[in-house]
């Protein structure tokens, strides 16, 4: 009933203005500043792809169908994103958060025709957010006013001092000569958010309302949104995002732009590369761009794009059904490696000692140093569910293996490692040089609904490609000793080095920790001694090179800057030291993790043991290892120093020793035996 009441309102107040607004179009169009052309971005957070329908949202359905659409990343600073935070970060242009469990936006206290948002001080002297305000400031000081409708949307247009100019709780209000006065509007539609809020907080559950609960909010939404396309002016570009999460599960969501020659386009942004991905920051930098405002430089976004043919709501419902299925099984997936590699490491001592089982544990090794390049080609697959990824990643495994030892490579100690580390490294160097299609919504990779990385080398695949380049070209300079073994790890080192620290790979902590490793394998297979003084300055060399591609590439446009970039302009602004310190919190974290931590610990306890103690832990396997190629050793120290430095400087932490570890440790011992069992047959 109470739905049915304010739908026949809202009809009515469309009527009502719709006369006014076409009188004002005809007799006042250049009222306000005169300049053709608006943006109205319409904010319904918690709106996802597979809500819209013609039958339940039929105007937000009919504005998506002429609009250029793509998913939405709406991630800030926490793994899950509250309507406050995604206004906030609209109004900030860069990813921002109160500070505390939170909500619905604060309601705005009237000011003569504006507001002004309660306690905004609070945001930048105590929450530290000193970006908020941006949008609207730069708009005051361009001369454009704002209208803004609801909560959220005065939050996204107040000015530093928590001003908007022109304001209006609900689009029941607004006449169309209203809208004729400014060229930036934007509309809160709160009405889907609401009822999952308890205590105006977002719960801690993944669905807090039924799918019949949903649509009624749903409709109760596209009436209200409805009210405001039925009277925009039609030179208005109309901007349609799902501003936030609606629980404790992080999703995809709605963005849409239209606007003249969109429909049916793809929508993405230069801020993820991804011709269907966008991020809140980019509302901002659009919202300016077509208003012809000047983008401050703190703006991290770039102005949404529109891209080629294609675009459906079920290709974009699907990437969220993707996007979930990855986060579904990915913790469980790090723990079945973890139990794996711990089970391995304890069955291998055991049996090594009794020199039983050799050559099944050597098949063990590789068939386990070969789960992390499957969890990428996987991606190869067309696969559609959970079950088709597992096949897929048990099956690329199983045909890695089958590799390693089905040449007469086999024979050699260091054949199936070369294969294993070769195909690591070749996997991750093709993903970087095509677009990282391969690590996106990958188990080892990262997802879009998360939010932290949308192309390029994240934390985890640097540690294997550093480690699978480390390790093949030992094996080459195994074959070549002398200068062309050192120039083989030097060169094809640095060329995977640049390629993951350049805008290829926007590896900002994998440069510094790469750099030490392969200075450290070339001195060792040089013969020199590797002090901590050499080490130190090898970790400068590392910052100064990330530093000078860091530059390089903050001087390009801020619409073409990744965020290594983006660094050197928070340095310059100040607000390095708060992006260092939530790195730091993060790496520190992940010393906890059940998951990874059980990895790096039997690992490390496995190898220091076997070195220190080789006959009672591996019945000389990894001396043998050793004795058979020098190289190896050269290489497998390399990469702990990678590893251990990666661990310091990433924000992942442990989760780049441990995949270290992971691909080399049991690769050393199908060495190992291999080489033992050169040994017994000769």
């Amino acid at each position: 009933m109470k739905l049915t009441v304010i739908m026949l309102a809202l009809l009515l107040g469309q009527l009502l203005t719709g006369f006014t607004g076409a009188a004002d179009a005809t007799g006042s169009a250049g009222a306000g500043d005169g300049a053709a052309g608006r943006v109205a971005l319409i904010g319904v957070p918690g709106l996802h792809w597979n809500d819209l329908t013609q039958a339940d949202t039929p105007n937000l359905w009919e504005l998506a169908r002429s609009s250029a659409i793509g998913s939405l990343s709406v991630r800030t600073v926490g793994s899950v994103t509250c309507p406050y935070d995604g206004w906030l970060t609209v109004s900030a242009g860069t990813r921002s958060a109160v500070g505390y469990s939170c909500g619905a936006p604060p309601t705005p206290q009237p000011s003569g025709a504006g507001a002004v948002i309660p306690d905004y001080r609070y945001l930048i002297d105590v929450a530290g957010q000193r970006n908020a305000g941006t949008l609207g400031q730069s708009l005051k000081a361009a001369g454009q006013c704002s209208i803004a409708i609801g909560p959220g949307a005065a939050l996204a247009l107040a000015d530093q001092q928590g001003a908007v100019p022109r304001y209006h709780s609900s689009p029941l209000q607004v006449r169309g000569a209203d809208l004729q006065q400014c060229r930036m509007i934007a509309m809160d539609v709160d009405d889907l958010i609401r009822p999952y809020l308890s205590g105006e907080r977002l719960p801690k559950t993944p669905d807090q309302l039924g799918p019949a609960e949903r649509r009624d909010a749903l409709r109760l939404a596209d009436a209200h949104a409805g009210a405001l396309l039925s009277i925009l002016p039609a030179d208005t570009t109309v901007l349609l995002a799902g501003l936030s999460d609606h629980g404790s599960v992080p999703h995809l969501r709605v963005a849409a732009l239209r606007e003249p020659g969109a429909e049916g386009r793809l929508l993405g942004a230069a801020s993820t590369r991804r011709d269907d991905i966008s991020i809140l920051p980019d509302l901002t930098a659009t919202a300016l761009t077509k208003l012809g405002v000047a983008m401050p430089a703190t703006v991290v976004g770039g102005p949404l794009q529109v891209g080629e043919r294609g675009a459906t709501f079920e290709r974009l419902s699907h990437a969220d059904a993707t996007a979930q299925a990855i986060r579904s099984v990915k913790g469980g997936y790090f723990t079945v490696v973890a139990v794996l590699q711990v089970l391995f490491y304890l069955v291998a001592f055991l049996l090594l000692r009794r020199r039983k089982a050799l050559a099944p544990v050597r098949l063990a090794a590789v068939a386990l140093a070969s789960l992390p390049a499957s969890s990428y080609l996987v991606n190869l697959l067309p696969w559609s569910s959970l079950p088709h990824l597992v096949a897929g990643v048990l099956g690329w495994a199983a045909t890695i293996t089958g590799m390693a030892f089905a040449g007469p490579w086999r024979r050699r100690p260091l054949g199936p490692l070369a294969v294993v580390a070769g195909i690591t490294a070749l996997t991750l160097a093709g993903d970087l040089l095509t677009g990282t299609t391969l690590q996106l919504n990958s188990v080892m990779g990262y997802s879009a609904d998360v939010g932290a990385r949308y192309y390029g080398l994240g934390n985890i695949p640097f540690a294997l490609l550093a480690t699978g380049t480390l390790l093949a070209t030992t094996v080459i300079a195994h074959r070549w000793p002398g200068r062309v073994g050192i120039a083989a790890i030097v060169g094809l080192g640095t060329f995977a080095m640049v390629l993951g620290g350049s805008g290829m790979g926007s590896d900002f902590g994998g440069v510094i920790a790469f750099v030490p490793g392969i200075a450290v394998t070339a001195l060792l297979l040089a013969g020199k001694r590797v002090s901590l003084v050499k080490l130190g300055a090898f970790l400068v060399a590392g910052g100064v090179i990330v530093m000078a591609f860091a530059w390089i590439n903050y001087l390009r446009p801020p619409g073409e800057q990744t965020h290594l970039g983006r660094f050197v302009g928070q340095v310059l602004t100040g607000e390095a030291l708060d992006v260092i310190w939530r790195k730091l919190q993060a790496m520190l974290a992940t010393l906890l993790s059940p998951n990874l931590m059980p990895i790096v610990i039997a690992a490390l306890a496995f190898l220091i043991y076997a070195i220190l103690r080789p006959e009672q832990a591996s019945a000389g396997v990894v001396p043998a290892a050793f004795e058979h190629s020098p190289a190896l050793r050269a290489g497998l120290i390399g990469t702990l120093v990678s590893g251990v430095v990666g661990m310091l400087v990433n924000d992942s932490g442990a989760a780049v020793l441990s995949m270290a570890l992971a691909l080399a440790v049991p690769l050393l011992l199908a060495t190992g035996i291999g080489a033992l069992g050169r040994e017994r047959a000769s």
